[in-house]
């Protein structure tokens, strides 16, 4: 059984561009998500995952300098870059991190790892994490399910295509408790949250990678610093674009489990 871990990494972003190759305290973005992917656990290859274009080459040469693999695939479609990369490199199981996010939960990666693969499971989610903190779990028969089946092009929000719990088996791990700040925003999208960003790794020793549980007792200490990306909220996929993906589902149940027997045919 291999495990990878695939970082999903682009530089075409227009509220921040070239986000990934701002510095945060000595390290790039990229670069922190990267350190923090080399903690986990029971993980045979990180791979940053970005497309063809040209734009993205700095980070295949980041992914170089670092020590890992790349794998470059579709621009706008996430899933099939996903897909292709699993199976280019003999994937069992994947584990997705975006590269904006240079504070997800190792933590928790680990415990998704573990129940992932104890469960067989489909789909493995963390809820209640603070946004940008979560990792995905997903099997790789089930990428491929839904890249065969699936007629949504962009899927950079590619989550409801897998929660679908009467298809796949789907795990829900609930963060522990005293982590649970669903709307408290750990990410990179907006200058504000860089500003954010650059405030809390500034806040610890230069070029170290702070534990979340560190930073958010930080932020308690330190309340003011929520004030700065506070106006900013989560951009969540179109309710017009997520009934189209439900309604799919319900429609084509019974194909979609048909063509997931072949798939699936030794694990039956």
């Amino acid at each position: 059984m291999r495990i990878g871990l695939l970082i999903t990494a682009r530089l075409k972003s227009s509220r921040l561009p070239f986000k990934l190759l701002k510095d945060l305290n000595g390290y790039s973005i990229i670069e922190h998500v990267i350190h923090r992917a080399k903690k986990i656990k029971n993980v045979d290859a990180i791979i940053l995952c970005t497309s063809d274009n040209k734009q993205d080459k700095p980070l295949v040469e980041t992914a170089l300098e670092n020590g890992i693999y790349s794998f470059l695939g579709s621009e706008e479609d996430v899933l099939q870059r996903l897909n292709g990369c699993s199976t280019f490199f003999g994937l069992d199981y994947i584990v997705s991190i975006t590269g904006e996010n240079p504070l997800f939960s190792i933590d928790h990666a680990n415990i998704l790892i573990d129940r992932m693969v104890a469960n067989n499971a489909d789909f493995t989610y963390i809820d209640n994490l603070p946004i940008g903190c979560a990792v995905y779990g997903i099997k790789s028969k089930a990428l491929k399910l839904v890249c065969e089946i699936k007629s949504e092009i962009d899927t950079e929000i590619w989550g409801p295509l897998l929660n679908q719990p009467e298809i796949f088996n789907v795990q829900k791990i609930e963060a522990n408790p005293y982590l649970q700040i669903p709307n408290l925003r750990l990410t990179n999208d907006y200058q504000e949250d860089y500003h954010m960003m650059t405030r809390i790794f500034n806040s610890f020793p230069h070029q170290t990678l702070p534990s979340l549980e560190s930073v958010l007792q930080l932020l308690h200490d330190k309340p003011e610093i929520l004030s700065i990306n506070a106006e900013r909220t989560q951009l969540a996929l179109d309710n017009e674009v997520l009934q189209r993906i439900n309604q799919f589902y319900i429609h084509h149940k019974n194909k979609i489990l048909e063509l997931k027997l072949k798939i699936y045919q030794n694990d039956f």
